[in-house]
């Protein structure tokens, strides 16, 4: 048998060229055509060991997918994916591939990845052009009701799976339109929000009420739906912006990246006055922060019209936590980055906008908790940096309404539901919660695994009577 001549690099995937692209919303990556993706999956090794599906947090059968695709075999492909992945073309999209299922394939000893992020998105376009996307067939109903609230990626995997296994779910979301994060907080040129109203209209056709504008905490208690309800997830997310609590952050022009990202994404402000919400637009703006969410408000700064947009981060480029390739569609349009520098003051026009960042200079010491080198302040190294407007994105926490209007509700350090993380069982009987309101700010596919669990821990719970 003839040895397989392995392509040590990926195929490539062409996208907008970044002087385009800084002008419009549009998808940055064009994706794969089906030549390229039969050629791109056929550099599977298909191991005996798949660890790609170990590293997978939904546990996709990753070379049985795509094995179908090298073979044309499309359909079957994103049939075998939808088996533990309710939202294909969201996660070949924003799922941090490069740390999971890409980082621990064979090829990497010698070579580049298989480019599976890419081969799933592929597909699950590909799905979507043929028509309305095929409903799985469900099983008799079991009676039983389940209340999921938050429709973002934990809340509507919860509800995918428990739709499967027979239950009937209803989904509580407290903003007007459903999809949590995946509306509010990526953009639109990252991930178009066509593709999730996609994906959560196929969890809808699967029996799933959704209702929307309902904030659990407010126009009804956990304690009050649990009168109707058999259990409960909690997906709500982590919607409280973190601040840095220096002196002038309350002067006009800074925003939190939430506030900001929500106002652009989820009501459009890119499009005012067609939609009626506006945005403080800046000449020169700042972002604070290095992570995902820092380099979707600097690139949208530009996409508003910013002349220059900046990122400000306290650590080196090494340590950035932000995704290689969100960095690097970051550095490609242009944005620039002050490294290794801590915003210690803001100070305003007289007026009460914004003018200029305070900043000390940092030098590395020894790695934190995070395992990152932690940043060293340098005395007397003081100095500005102009912006008119300024976002704010080093993290969030979870909003604390839910956990102030149920008292037996476990919560930890910065406000997260304590969970059992082998079942995502609660302190609270009946109650589960999964996603970033147990973890913190995460990744999209980290709450989708987490909702998977519970998604099992609950259909146990509900035949048995077990907790």
């Amino acid at each position: 048998m003839a040895k397989k001549t392995i392509i040590p690099t990926k195929t490539p995937m062409s996208e907008q060229p970044p002087a385009e692209r800084i002008k419009n919303y549009d998808e940055v990556p064009y994706g794969y055509t089906p030549e390229q993706a039969i050629a791109e999956a056929k550099r599977c090794l298909q191991c005996k060991r798949p660890f790609c599906i170990e590293g997978c947090p939904v546990e996709i059968d990753v070379p049985g997918f795509l094995q179908l695709i090298a073979e044309g075999e499309f359909q079957g492909a994103i049939n075998l994916i939808r088996e533990t992945n309710a939202l294909p073309a969201v996660t070949g999209r924003v799922c941090p591939q490069e740390e999971q299922c890409e980082a621990v394939c064979a090829l990497c000893k010698r070579f580049e990845s298989v480019a599976i992020g890419r081969l799933e998105r592929f597909v699950a376009d590909w799905e979507a052009a043929q028509g309305p996307l095929p409903v799985p067939e469900l099983p008799p109903p079991t009676g039983k009701k389940v209340a999921v609230v938050g429709s973002g990626p934990a809340g509507i995997t919860v509800a995918a799976d428990l739709a499967r296994m027979g239950h009937s779910v209803t989904v509580f979301e407290a903003l007007h339109e459903p999809g949590g994060v995946l509306v509010y907080g990526i953009p639109e040129f990252r991930l178009p929000k066509a593709i999730v109203r996609r994906d959560i209209d196929y969890v809808c056709r699967m029996g799933v009420e959704l209702v929307t504008d309902f904030v659990v905490g407010n126009t009804a208690t956990l304690d009050e739906l649990l009168e109707d309800f058999d259990a409960i997830f909690l997906g709500t997310g982590a919607g409280l912006p973190w601040f840095l609590n220096v002196p002038g952050e309350n002067l006009n022009g800074v925003y939190s990246a939430n506030e900001y990202l929500t106002r652009v994404n989820l009501m459009k402000a890119y499009l005012f006055p067609e939609y009626d919400t506006p945005i403080a637009l800046g000449r020169r703006v700042a972002t604070i922060g290095g992570g995902n969410v820092a380099m979707d408000s600097a690139r949208t700064a530009l996409r508003l019209g910013a002349e220059e947009s900046l990122i400000v981060y306290r650590r080196s480029r090494e340590e950035m936590p932000g995704r290689d390739e969100e960095i690097h569609h970051a550095e490609e349009e242009g944005i620039q980055f002050h490294l290794l520098t801590s915003p210690v003051a803001f100070h305003g026009d007289g007026k009460g906008q914004v003018k200029e960042i305070e900043c000390l200079k940092n030098e590395l010491g020894e790695p934190d908790a995070s395992g990152r080198r932690r940043p060293v302040p340098v005395p007397d190294s003081n100095f500005r940096i102009p912006a008119d407007i300024v976002i704010v994105a080093i993290g969030q926490s979870p909003n604390p309404l839910i956990p102030k209007t149920t008292s037996d509700l476990q919560t930890g350090r910065r406000g997260t539901v304590v969970v059992d993380e082998d079942t995502m069982k609660t302190s609270k009987r009946s109650v589960f919660a999964g996603g970033d309101v147990a973890t913190g700010g995460a990744t999209v596919i980290l709450a989708m695994g987490q909702g998977r669990i519970a998604a099992k821990a609950i259909d146990e719970y509900l035949r048995t009577g077990e907790w």
